[in-house]
């Protein structure tokens, strides 16, 4: 054990420059290591990428940020660097408002049409073996195959990123993952080296306390909301452009996990989230989301208090409303899930014309990098050419050779212009995608950043400030299990300068968790300021009270009460929900002699995995189970997750009458059926300070 704990923060000694963003810059002192490429040369910046104005366009001419990031997309083969682990699904998108007066694409202006697409989720950091629950953002991207051509939109279920430039993405992802000298730990943000580089990247702060929010642990795929992040632009047939960001809003709503429940999901199915799309396929349950946009102008957009084109800042819906144009529906699981779910490859380069793109300078980064990391993972450029990645209209171009080439072209000519083959396809002014001519500012190129990226505190204060009370704690509760899990006492220190600008509340719950002093506030690179709360960005508030997408747990075991199960069965099944039997065998026969098969046995069917429990069984089975720790714990993780708990006479006896089980108004006995029903469509978290400590 220390003596004493060394809080000295080595960044402080370390001469720092504010660029016109609020970013800072690290620069090495004369005698100190220089940054350089792979050639030797050395780095001037590393936090902007080249862009030819303060707000343009990013130059292809940049060789740091095109050698950074290629290296970067090289990095693993053939798994994905970033989202390895994914689950995926094919469905249909259906319009049912035009957006006619906004854009050309068809896409976005037949309504009816059932138009093929295929979605796939996924986290981030971990693996492709590693588990469906960690605490961390998921990717929801989503392919639809338009008559126009792909259509690619590639997001996350928040609604914005950790950073602002392409530049920084190599940096964030090799600090989330596992430490390269030591291999470990997977799948995980709490470790020294994430904590440390967000603490020195305030424009973190915003995507960072949303993954400390129950946003990042979502219930299933279908109970989360998908975001394309990025502003895009919409070009209707006069050329007008109009700016858009896209939401997914699933139809069950928005629904997490706790973060126990997380973590013990994670030991007993670490499969849950991919496991529960298949089975809801299946079953015929399928997913839904609305598809919505926000619009808005160049006008409207320069009266934002904050700059639209910064990944790290939604648009709250208050001050821009989304505007639901279409749905979603997924219907199919893959036939293979190698040739589909792994060897799908998004591009936010795929675009149909109607569809143009931002200065974003994140989004501008990732037009090149996609590309080229399907290129590096599939092995040639004719990744396209796999079914999952074909378009379903005509298509022809004078791409010839590669590996894995499987077009036959019979022509004497794969070059344009050409005037040998009539037959072969040439470019189309009316029909070809065109860019919007954008007027650019007489800017001075260099590696900047626009001045109104600088404020990194506003948006995360606003967030914390939506959240409900039960929310607010456990986000405190996060960065405090987070923090306490970094070693390094500086870091932590840092982090609660940046948290002290968020709100002083939230720094001091974090500070009296970990047991330590509030330092300085962060310093600020501008006001920050107190925007308008936003109801949109909670998740226990807005969590819609239903059945819908929810499973029951039932426990029985030999002699249990047949009636009493079908009368539970089809009062929840009615209401949408699903029952999945639990038993201490995995055959059971019951008082009147059926015999029937359990789901999953209690030892391994712990109630983590169900949203509300019921417990139907005879006292004889009552006394043993009583004396058996994976039924103690059946109940007690329940209540203390705050689930709905129906409970038999003998249960009651037997067994809650050992346990510190409090009988409040979620804990009711078999024949209140319909206070039961209508409990499992939600939690009571007025029972969770009772059952945990929170920070």
């Amino acid at each position: 054990m220390k003596d004493k704990i060394d809080h000295t923060d080595p960044a402080k000694d370390v001469k720092t420059e504010r660029g016109h963003g609020g970013e800072t810059h690290q620069r090495a002192s004369d005698e100190g290591k220089v940054l350089t490429t792979q050639q030797g040369v050395a780095i001037s910046d590393n936090q902007n990428s080249l862009k030819s104005s303060e707000r343009g366009p990013t130059l292809l001419e940049d060789f740091v940020l095109r050698e950074k990031i290629t290296h970067f997309d090289h990095e693993r083969i053939p798994e994905r660097v970033v989202h390895a682990r994914g689950s995926a699904a094919h469905g249909y998108f259906e319009l049912t408002e035009s957006l006619e007066e906004y854009t050309t694409a068809k896409i976005l202006t037949e309504t009816g049409k059932q138009t093929p697409l295929f979605t796939r989720f996924s986290t981030v950091a971990g693996n492709k073996g590693s588990k469906d629950t960690p605490r961390d953002v998921r990717g929801f991207a989503v392919k639809i195959y338009t008559e126009e051509g792909n259509w690619d939109i590639v997001g996350n279920n928040m609604p914005i990123f950790f950073i602002q430039d392409a530049m920084k993405f190599p940096d964030f992802v090799h600090a989330v993952k596992p430490e390269p000298d030591r291999g470990f730990p997977q799948a995980a943000s709490a470790h020294d080296t994430l904590w440390d580089f967000v603490s020195l990247a305030p424009e973190t702060m915003h995507n960072l306390i949303w993954l400390m929010s129950d946003r990042a642990l979502p219930r299933s795929f279908g109970m989360m909301e998908g975001f394309g992040i990025h502003t895009f632009r919409l070009i209707n047939a006069e050329g007008k452009s109009t700016f858009v960001r896209f939401h997914w809003k699933p139809v069950l709503g928005v629904q997490s996990l706790t973060w126990d429940e997380a973590v013990k999901i994670s030991g007993a199915d670490p499969d849950y989230n991919r496991r529960d799309l298949f089975e809801k396929i299946n079953n015929g349950d399928y997913p839904e989301w609305e598809f919505g946009v926000q619009l808005f102008t160049e006008e409207e957009a320069a009266e934002f208090p904050f700059d639209h084109l910064d990944a790290t800042k939604l648009i709250p819906e208050e001050m821009v409303p989304v505007r639901t144009v279409g749905k979603m529906v997924l219907n199919r699981n893959p036939d293979n899930f190698f040739a589909e779910t792994e060897q799908v490859a998004f591009c936010l380069s795929h675009v149909p014309p109607g569809i143009d793109f931002s200065n974003d300078p994140l989004l501008q980064g990732r037009l090149f990098s996609y590309l080229d990391t399907q290129l590096k993972r599939l092995g040639s450029p004719n990744f396209v050419q796999i079914p999952i990645n074909a378009p379903k209209c005509p298509f022809a171009n004078n791409q010839q050779d590669g590996h894995m080439q499987m077009q036959v072209p019979k022509t004497r000519v794969l070059y344009d212009p050409q005037s040998l083959d009539p037959a072969r396809p040439s470019e189309s002014d009316k029909k070809g995608f065109k860019s919007f001519p954008e007027k650019l500012d007489d800017g001075v190129k260099g590696r900047i950043r626009a001045e109104g990226f600088a404020d990194h505190y506003s948006q995360p204060r606003m967030f914390y400030r939506s959240q409900s009370a039960t929310e607010q704690s456990h986000i405190a509760s996060a960065f405090a299990f987070e923090l306490g899990k970094v070693d390094t006492p500086y870091i932590r220190t840092r982090m609660l300068g940046h948290l002290l600008n968020i709100d002083e509340e939230l720094a001091n719950r974090v500070a009296n968790a970990l047991g330590m002093e509030l330092p300085e506030p962060a310093e600020a690179a501008a006001p920050v300021l107190d925007m308008a709360t936003s109801k949109a960005v909670q998740t226990i508030g807005i969590s819609p009270k239903t059945l819908k997408g929810r499973v029951v747990g039932m426990l029985i075991a030999k002699g249990s009460k047949h009636s009493e199960i079908k009368k539970f069965e089809d009062a929840i099944n009615k209401q949408g929900g699903t029952v999945k039997i639990v038993a201490p065998s995995k055959e059971v026969e019951l008082d009147d002699g059926t015999r029937v098969q359990a789901d999953e046995r209690l030892a391994g069917g712990p109630s983590v995995l169900f949203d509300a429990v019921v417990s139907i069984i005879m006292p004889d089975q009552a006394k043993k189970l009583a004396e058996a720790s994976a039924a103690l714990d059946w109940f007690n993780d329940a209540y203390a997750h705050c689930k709905a708990i129906a409970y038999c006479g003998a249960t009651d006896e037997f067994i809650l009458s050992k346990l510190p089980i409090e009988k409040d108004e979620f804990v009711t006995p078999l024949a209140e059926l319909d206070s039961f029903v209508e409990n499992a469509k939600s939690r009571l978290w007025e029972r969770e300070p009772k059952v945990r400590d929170l920070a």
